[in-house]
């Protein structure tokens, strides 16, 4: 982009210079008012000139006649992981871009667990191949906690040089909010150098209230993703925090916490979508769903783009972004609203720095594709050991197991207590109660440990399903109803480098490879989403229920999201930040 400094675009923001293209017959939305009104926006040199009264004639390049559409800033995401949608940063920027995001705010922990800096160096470098923007933060727990095993362990002498790249725009979550507030000074250590380096910390602090919430916040963090109801968004907004209001894949908050949102307090709010899988991303929309999921919910269109704009870029110092305003960057999106207004509307086409990138829901920029290093493959290692009955614990009938409950449109789980059905001393699954098996695996060549479960929720009848995605360690998780088909399922992703699959009767189903650190994939985003379509329908076809079974498997192992997970080191109790037994006084 030209420097808003430059003689020639000043004069072209007089109208004493010919522009490289206009925008007219347009409404804008005006993020700054939050209001829409009538004008005419001049480009040049990438950047915005002028905004002006549409009456005003201004001499330009090329003209873009808006047609009465609705031109809006390019939205930015505050907080997602790339690593969700399974595809690199240069092909994930492909689907977003249709559908109006301009830039987002990755962490990059989930590769980090599995690669280390070097992963998160290939997921930067990657990204300068995407015609959108992208920022990160530096990933604040690798692992998120000693509950988990992951790849790599990161402190903050590991961090320190990423702050070198100005795209680092502040210190990732801080995840494990029992070691920040209990003075753990690795934790601290980290969180000083993100305060040092840019001012900013992000927070991640589920049903944290009370004075434990001040004793985190008090440790640096300024955002939270993790809220679930209204009344914790607004104990921490009033402590002082910025709410990214959370709306992906898995965890959907927006209508819990939109009551919490008014004229006075809305400059503190932002959205964030966290983990989308590519099928949502590339059909439903990213945060143009958020949008015309808010608006739905009745909430004000102009309120809802400033809180995926504007704020965002307010909140990370990004000063070229977030608005249609003089000097900044001309990221445009021009919207249609349909029958319904915002909560039909539909992004028509869209610019980077004044170029068309995306028309008509498709991408049409330049695709490079992304170059993937041998280190980042190969990356599934199992126990030579390994077999069916290691998913079968020792359980007494008589007495109560710990069982992980499935929250639907949620990664927060419930901690229940049913008693097993057991044969032979060996707990089994109990379809009939909506009982599965459930099992991490270490994969990572190390420890190879194993911890074994049950949770309710995935309504199989029969089967297994198995993913390498298990955030945030991403050790290969799978639950089932047969011992033998789950063997199965793990086996299989172990030969195809990772991924997601179904297996059922001895046979793999449907299977979504992932053969880039057991996380991504290397196929086009339409392939990828059309393997996700093939392995939820493999899955409702052995009696699932869940909207989105891989993506709510993918978070039982998180080690620090309440209540009840299963890692591999055993299955953990998130709120006494400890392993349990399956059974109290029962020898698994």
């Amino acid at each position: 982009m030209i420097l808003r400094t430059d003689p020639s675009f000043i004069a072209v923001a007089r109208g004493e210079a010919i522009a490289d293209t206009v925008i007219d017959s347009g409404l804008i939305v005006d993020v700054h008012s939050r209001r829409m009104r009538a004008a005419t926006v001049v480009i040049h040199g990438g950047r915005i000139a002028a905004v002006l009264d549409p009456t005003i004639s201004v001499k330009a390049v090329r003209r873009i006649d808006a047609g009465g559409m609705v031109v809006m800033p390019g939205l930015l995401d505050a907080h997602m992981h790339i690593e969700s949608t399974m595809l690199p940063p240069s092909t994930c920027a492909r689907m977003m871009l249709p559908h109006g995001t301009a830039g987002i705010v990755a962490d990059p922990h989930e590769i980090a667990n599995v690669c280390g800096i070097p992963g998160i160096r290939w997921m930067m470098e990657d990204a300068t191949r995407a015609a959108m923007h992208i920022w990160f933060t530096a990933s604040s727990c690798v692992p998120a906690s000693g509950l988990e095993t992951g790849n790599a362990v990161l402190s903050s002498e590991d961090l320190g040089p990423l702050f070198d790249d100005p795209r680092v725009v502040a210190l990732a979550e801080l995840m494990n909010f029992p070691g920040a507030i209990a003075g753990s000074p690795d934790l601290l250590s980290k969180s000083a150098l993100g305060l040092a380096r840019r001012g900013r910390v992000d927070g991640h602090a589920p049903a944290l209230t009370g004075q434990r919430l001040q004793a985190y916040i008090a440790a640096g963090p300024s955002s939270d993703h993790e809220c679930f109801r209204a009344e914790e968004a607004i104990e921490k907004l009033e402590s002082g925090q910025r709410i990214f209001i959370r709306e992906g894949s898995a965890a959907r908050n927006l209508r819990d916490l939109l009551p919490a949102v008014t004229p006075a307090n809305a400059h503190r709010f932002c959205f964030c979508t966290d983990d989308v899988h590519a099928c949502h991303g590339f059909e439903d929309g990213h945060l143009d769903r958020v949008i015309r999921r808010a608006a739905q919910a009745g909430f004000d269109g102009p309120t809802a783009v400033a809180m995926a704009s504007l704020h965002v870029a307010e909140h990370f110092g990004l000063r070229d972004w977030g608005a249609i305003a003089p000097g900044l960057a001309a990221d445009i999106a021009l919207v249609r609203l349909g029958h319904e207004g915002w909560a039909s509307m539909k992004v028509d086409r869209m610019l980077i720095a004044g170029i068309e990138v995306a028309r008509d829901g498709a991408c049409i920029s330049e695709h490079q594709s992304a170059v993937v290093p041998p280190f980042l493959r190969s990356t599934v290692h199992l126990p030579a050991s390994l077999n069916a009955a290691a998913f079968t614990p020792h359980g007494d009938p008589s007495k109560p197991a710990r069982v992980v409950g499935v929250i639907p449109g949620q990664i927060v789980t419930e901690h229940l207590r049913e008693k097993p059905c057991v044969v032979g001393g060996r707990v089994c699954a109990d379809p009939a109660r909506d009982l599965l098996l459930l099992a991490s695996i270490e994969r990572h060549g190390g420890a190879g440990g194993i911890g074994c479960g049950l949770v309710r929720g995935f309504g199989l009848r029969r089967g297994a399903i198995a993913s390498t995605v298990g955030h945030d360690a991403h050790n290969l998780s799978v639950a089932g109803v047969d011992p033998t088909d789950m063997l199965l399922a793990v086996r299989r992703l172990a030969e195809i480098g990772g991924g997601q699959c179904v297996a059922e009767g001895g046979r793999i189903l449907a299977e979504l490879p992932l053969p880039i650190a057991g996380l991504l994939s290397d196929r086009s985003v339409s392939e990828v989403a059309a393997a996700q379509h093939a392995i939820d329908a493999a899955y409702r076809s052995l009696g699932g229920s869940l909207e989105d079974p891989f993506m709510q498997l993918s978070f039982l192992p998180l080690s620090v999201i309440p209540h009840l997970k299963v890692s591999d080191r055993g299955i953990i109790d998130v709120d006494a930040f400890t392993v349990v037994p399956l059974q109290d006084g029962v020898t698994s």
